[in-house]
C-alpha cells in the first residue's frame, strides 16, 4: 500500500479492440447506416453498433440487400457500410459490377475472413481464394487487415479515400487480426 499524499502510478490505457477501432472509424466518418448479414465473427461488432443510438442498424437476408440498402442511402445523401462474411462475397460480384462501381457509391464493406489459417470447410476455402482476385478484376480497393496496430489508420483513410473518390472499398477482417472463428467441437 503507498503512504498518504502518495501520487497513484498511472496505469497504460487498455488496448482497444479489432471492433472498437472499427466502431470508432465509423463514427469518426458519419457511417450511421450499417446493414448486415449475421456472422459469428463480427457479434460483439453488430452488438455494440445496435447499443450505440449513432447508428441505424438491421439484419439482411443476403448480401446483396445491404449492399442495395446502402446504394439507395448514399443516392438520398447518408453513409452506409455493410458487415458480412467471406462466403457472402460470393454473391456480390454482379451488383459490385452493375451498381456500386458504375454509380460510384462508396460502399464500405467489413468482411470477415473465412477460408484460411485452419479453416474446415472447403467451400469457405475456396470463396476465401476468389475473393480477392475477383475485386481486382473489377478494380475495387480493398485491404487485408491483419494487424491490430495498424487496423485504425487503414479503416480511416479507406473510409475517406472511399467518400472522396466516390469508389467502394473492402476491408478484409484476416483472422491474424480478429482471432477467426472458433470452431466447437
Amino acid at each position: 500500500m503507498a503512504p498518504a499524499g502518495t501520487p497513484p502510478v498511472p496505469q497504460p490505457a487498455p488496448e482497444k479492440s479489432w471492433h472498437d477501432v472499427a466502431l470508432q472509424a465509423l463514427k469518426r466518418n458519419d457511417i450511421r447506416l450499417v446493414p448486415y448479414v449475421p456472422d459469428r465473427i463480427l457479434t460483439t461488432l453488430i452488438r455494440n453498433i445496435h447499443a450505440d443510438p449513432f447508428f441505424t442498424t438491421f439484419p439482411t437476408a443476403r448480401e446483396e440487400e445491404a449492399v442495395g440498402i446502402v446504394a439507395g442511402a448514399w443516392m438520398a445523401g447518408m453513409r452506409g457500410a455493410v458487415l458480412m462474411q467471406t462466403s457472402g462475397f460470393a454473391t456480390l460480384p454482379n451488383v459490385l459490377a452493375s451498381l456500386a462501381i458504375p454509380y460510384q457509391i462508396p460502399l464500405i464493406m467489413f468482411v470477415s475472413e473465412r477460408g484460411t489459417l485452419g479453416e474446415f470447410n472447403y467451400g469457405q476455402s475456396l470463396v476465401g481464394r476468389t475473393m480477392r482476385p475477383v475485386l481486382d478484376s473489377l478494380a475495387m480497393e480493398h485491404h487485408t487487415c491483419t494487424r491490430l496496430d495498424e487496423f485504425e489508420f487503414i479503416a480511416d483513410r479507406s473510409i475517406k479515400q472511399a467518400i472522396t473518390t466516390q469508389a467502394p472499398v473492402a476491408l478484409i477482417l484476416s483472422p491474424l487480426l480478429t482471432g477467426g472463428k472458433v470452431f466447437d467441437k
